[in-house]
């Protein structure tokens, strides 16, 4: 696909996991987005960005899978003959007696889908364990081009198992909690249990074949219908994943990353204060170095595969990150105490950068050299793979320019731009080689800001006012007082100054684009909605539903105007 800055184009972010069909299995899967791609195409969109699609931990977050390659099982359309081991009769049987309807109706229930996706594939293994033809053959070739993670993987996914299902390997049985001494144990045991451990490990891999299968499909679709697919990779990765389980060499794990104090994410007082405490290792790159960054550029494979495009997030960890010296769950002792008290509690250790802070001219000239060096694998591996990198939040200076200089496209957030007398940057005067959004997954969209400002009084409502006064002068309209209409006075002006800009990606969150005030994640909360809420309306509701295709017509009107529709 020609995807060249040269030519500006428009997308849209949506979590697959919120798209719904009306034949769904309680979340959105590869058939939902398949629909979605066709919408956005007839819209005149060319770009669906999606948030990571790794396999997900307990928390369900995206951004904490257990594997850096493993994709996500759920994400998956099941449907008799999807995959082709799966028969109508194994469908009814795994469905009879769960109400679909109930199980679709509002939010992901995360568990219950899995366990019942997990049934559908139980079933499909089983018929094809028993076949004997080109697809064995081809699961037999897949697993040994892929053995150098797939193997790994598969064994981490039966320990698992072995351990209630939990990803947590610090607290599994003793014997399990180091992968070494866990290949001792189940060399150990009789032939009945290595037999039946190593058939789960097949089923495991069985079930990545058929992610691979499908979502490489899935971005051939897109092509067909001239619409490139966005993915996304996280800076960091869980602890708790098979990467650090089995390369715990590559780990530094008693330091957890995440980001400094930030005052604009009002809804958790810990991160007003500490920051943000993600609770990823951090990398040990004098050992990734060592090994050319194997790690790193197998990541990088994956992803290439099946996107064109594909986001870093928080791109700013290549060059440094904040680090605590105390994982999450512990983020509560420290919330009132005092720099010193912090510092008698933890014995000295304190929150600071690594590998270096940006304290003095020799430190930052070393962040940015070693930043561009790792960075610079991630673009050889990408290969005809067009990069972003979200460089939000606690930028130094010399990030945005080494990120132009190797060709990333960083991000534009047009209520954060600004000169440094505080005036809005136009968005003609934004560089060619960027993204510009007014909201990613973790802000909330312009509708639920227009709301906090003047629908109702919160805690938020000067913040909100503060930001829909910066995209008015982004947009060059008035800034809204309350006695103004959004839909009438407000979505018009600022979405065709979106797309106006000189962007080469005008991206469009899909609450945005709809009018709409829900959001997907809330930073530094556990809300039970966070990477669980879904669409109102289905794929075919929003091609039908009236008012959606007359905002649609508008939207679709602009992209002409700005020369980023699609043909």
């Amino acid at each position: 696909m020609n995807l060249s800055p040269e030519q500006k184009i428009a997308g849209v972010l949506a979590p697959l996991f919120a798209l719904r069909t009306e034949n769904d299995l309680g979340i959105g899967d590869l058939e939902g987005l398949r629909q979605f791609i066709d919408w956005a195409a007839q819209i005149g969109f060319k770009l669906v960005q999606l948030l990571p699609i790794n396999e997900v931990g307990g928390d369900h977050s995206p951004y904490n899978a257990i594997s850096a390659v493993a994709l996500e099982p759920t994400t998956l359309h099941l449907a008799p003959g999807s995959p082709p081991d799966l028969t109508q009769d194994d469908f009814d049987d795994v469905l009879r007696g769960i109400d679909l309807a109930k199980l679709r109706k509002g939010a992901v229930k995360h568990d219950r889908v899995r366990r019942l996706k997990m049934a559908l594939f139980e079933k499909a293994f089983e018929r094809f364990m028993r076949r004997d033809d080109d697809r064995t053959a081809d699961f037999s070739i897949f697993s040994e081009r892929e053995a150098e993670w797939l193997d790994d993987y598969a064994f981490f996914r039966v320990l698992m198992e072995e351990n209630g299902g939990r990803e947590t390997w610090d607290q599994w049985r003793e014997e399990h909690r180091r992968a070494d001494n866990a290949r001792d144990w189940l060399r150990a045991q009789h032939e009945g249990v290595q037999r039946r451990f190593h058939k789960r490990e097949s089923f495991f891999k069985y079930i990545q074949w058929v992610a691979f299968d499908q979502w490489t499909a899935a971005r051939a679709y897109a092509e067909e219908r001239g619409v490139a697919l966005m993915g996304d990779i996280p800076f960091g990765v869980n602890l708790y994943s098979v990467d650090v389980y089995s390369q715990p060499d590559q780990f530094a794990v008693d330091w957890s990353g995440g980001a400094p104090a930030e005052p604009y994410f009002k809804d958790d007082e810990f991160t007003q204060k500490w920051g943000q405490n993600w609770g990823i290792p951090l990398y040990r790159w004098d050992v990734m170095r060592g090994r050319n960054l194997d790690w790193w550029r197998r990541r990088v494979r994956g992803v290439r595969r099946i996107f064109h495009v594909f986001r870093i997030d928080h791109v700013m960890g290549f060059y440094r990150i904040y680090a605590f010296p105390w994982r999450p769950a512990r983020n509560p002792e420290f919330l009132s105490l005092s720099w010193d008290e912090m510092r008698a509690k933890t014995g000295g250790a304190f929150p600071q950068f690594y590998p270096r802070d940006d304290s003095t001219w020799e430190n930052c000239e070393a962040n940015r050299r070693e930043g561009e060096e790792y960075l610079r694998v991630v673009l050889e591996e990408s290969r005809a793979n067009r990069v972003a990198g979200e460089d939000l939040g606690s930028v130094p200076d010399y990030v945005r320019p080494s990120l132009r200089s190797l060709g990333v496209a960083g991000f534009k957030i047009p209520q954060w731009e600004n000169y440094p007398d505080g005036r809005s940057i136009p968005g003609h005067d934004y560089q060619r080689v960027s993204v510009a959004t007014y909201a990613t997954h973790d802000h909330k969209p312009v509708r639920a800001l227009w709301e906090d400002a003047f629908e109702q009084s919160t805690s938020d409502s000067e913040q909100a006012r503060h930001d829909l006064a910066k995209i008015a002068s982004f947009a060059g309209v008035a800034a809204p007082n309350g006695t103004r209409d959004f839909d009438r006075d407000f979505y018009p002006p600022i979405m065709e100054a979106l797309f106006r800009c000189e962007s080469w990606i005008a991206l469009v969150m899909i609450t945005d684009l709809l009018a709409r005030k829900d959001r997907f994640n809330v930073p530094g909360t556990t809300t039970s909605s966070n990477w669980s809420r879904r669409m109102g309306k289905t794929v075919n509701g929003l091609q039908q539903s009236r008012s959606v295709r007359k905002r649609m017509r508008f939207i679709r009107e602009l992209l002409e105007k700005t020369g980023r529709a699609s043909s």
